[in-house]
C-alpha cells in the first residue's frame, strides 16, 4: 500500500517524476547539465508568463529556507531596512534571518493565524521611513492562511512604492501572484511543494533591476548570493556543484504541470481535493480553523476533537496509508494539518475521510 502524504511536502510522487530521478549520472560542468538548468530557468519563468528581459529564475541545490536565506541576504543592500510582517512560523524564520545577518529591520508581529494589521503596517510604514523592502509570507503553512498580499501591495505602492519580498515557498505553482502588480523583488521558493519534485533545488524568481541594483554590494554570505549564481547561469555555468538528479526530477516536474495546464489547474485540483476534505470533517462536526476564503488551497488547519491526541490521529491515519501533519508550538495539542498536493486522487482523499471517520466515531 502506497502511503499518500499529507504533509506539505515533500509530496508523493507521480511516476514519471519518480523516473526522471534514474537519469544518467552527469557531471555539472557539462553542456548537458547547462542545458538541463537553462530549461528549468526558463520553465519557472513560463509558470508565471515571466519576462526573461525582465526576470531572472536563480536556481540551486537547498531547502525552501534556502531561498528565503539568499532572498534576504541578496536583495536588501546594506544601507536598506525591512519590515518583516509576521503571523506565522515562517514569518518569524524570516526575521531570524536577517537578525543571524545583522540585516536592519522592524517586526510587524501577529499572533499565529491572525489576519494581517493593515492599519499597524501603514504605520509602520509612516514611522520608518527608511524602510526601503518588505517581507512577507504568501501562504503561512503554520495555519493554512493565506495572506493577503494585494492589500499589503497596495500600502507598499502608497508609501513610496516599497518592493516586496515575498516568501512563495508553499504557493508557488498553485496560487496567483502578481509579479508586476506586487512590485515584488523577489520571490523563494521550492521544487518539493506545488511543483511536485523532490527535495533538494530551490530557486528564486528576481526582479533583473533589483538584482542589478545589488551587484556592487557586498555579499552577506559565499554559497546563498544570488548575485554571483545569476552572474554565472545567465552566463552558462553554476558557482557550485549542484544536485543533478534533482534537477532531472524538477524538469520533468515542470513539464508534467504545464501538460496538466498550469497553475491554474492545479489551484483548481486542489481545491477539490481540500473541499473534500472540508466537507467531510464538517460533517464529523470538525470545522476548519479558517474559513475557505481565508485559506490557501494547498494545506488547511482543523482543531483535534476532544479526547483525541495527535499521536493517535496521525498514527492510526498512518496504519491506514496516510500521513498527516501536526500543529506547531502552542498548536501541536490543539490541531492538525492537511495538505493535498502531490500524486493522489480525489477518491484517496474520499477514503481519508472515512478512516478518520472510524477514529472519530469508533
Amino acid at each position: 500500500m502506497t502511503t499518500l502524504l499529507l504533509n506539505p511536502g515533500p509530496v508523493v510522487l507521480s511516476e514519471r517524476v519518480r523516473k526522471a530521478l534514474l537519469k544518467p549520472d552527469l557531471c555539472h560542468r557539462e553542456q548537458e547539465f547547462i542545458d538541463l538548468q537553462n530549461k528549468i530557468r526558463t520553465e519557472l519563468l513560463n509558470v508565471y508568463n515571466l519576462s526573461v528581459k525582465d526576470w531572472a529564475s536563480i536556481v540551486f541545490t537547498g531547502s525552501g529556507t534556502s531561498a528565503m536565506e539568499a532572498m534576504m541576504t541578496s536583495l536588501i543592500p546594506a544601507h536598506g531596512k525591512v519590515l518583516i510582517i509576521e503571523n506565522g512560523v515562517y514569518g518569524e524564520r524570516l526575521t531570524k534571518i536577517a537578525q543571524i545577518h545583522d540585516i536592519a529591520h522592524v517586526v510587524a508581529h501577529h499572533e499565529w493565524g491572525d489576519e494581517i494589521d493593515l492599519v499597524k503596517i501603514e504605520g509602520e510604514l509612516q514611522y520608518h521611513k527608511e524602510i526601503s523592502h518588505v517581507a512577507v509570507v504568501h501562504h503561512e503553512t503554520t495555519t493554512g492562511r493565506l495572506n493577503d498580499i494585494d492589500a499589503i501591495a497596495e500600502l507598499c505602492n502608497k508609501h513610496g512604492n516599497i518592493p516586496l519580498l515575498l516568501d512563495a515557498v508553499s504557493s508557488f505553482g498553485a496560487e496567483e501572484i502578481k509579479f508586476e502588480g506586487w512590485n515584488i523583488a523577489a520571490c523563494a521558493a521550492t521544487a518539493n511543494k506545488c511543483l511536485h519534485a523532490v527535495p533538494g533545488t530551490s530557486f528564486v524568481i528576481a526582479n533583473r533591476t533589483a538584482m542589478k541594483q545589488m551587484s556592487a554590494t557586498p555579499s552577506r554570505t559565499l554559497y546563498l548570493d544570488l548575485v554571483t549564481y545569476l552572474k554565472n547561469q545567465d552566463a552558462n555555468g553554476t558557482p557550485f556543484t549542484q544536485s543533478v538528479h534533482t534537477f532531472y526530477a524538477l524538469a520533468e516536474a515542470l513539464d508534467e504541470l504545464n501538460d496538466a495546464g498550469g497553475w491554474k489547474k492545479r489551484q483548481q485540483l486542489y481545491w477539490q481535493r481540500m473541499d473534500i476534505v472540508r466537507d467531510g470533517l464538517q460533517q464529523l462536526n470538525i470545522n476548519a480553523c479558517l474559513e475557505r476564503e481565508q485559506c490557501s488551497c494547498v494545506l488547511n488547519s482543523f482543531p483535534l476533537p476532544e479526547g483525541i491526541s495527535y499521536e493517535t490521529l496521525h498514527d492510526k491515519l498512518k496504519t491506514a496509508g496516510f500521513v498527516i501533519y501536526a500543529g506547531q508550538g502552542d498548536f501541536a495539542k490543539s490541531r492538525f494539518r492537511i495538505s493535498c498536493m502531490g500524486e493522489m486522487s480525489n477518491s484517496d482523499m474520499e477514503r481519508l475521510i472515512k478512516e478518520i471517520g472510524k477514529i472519530f466515531n469508533p
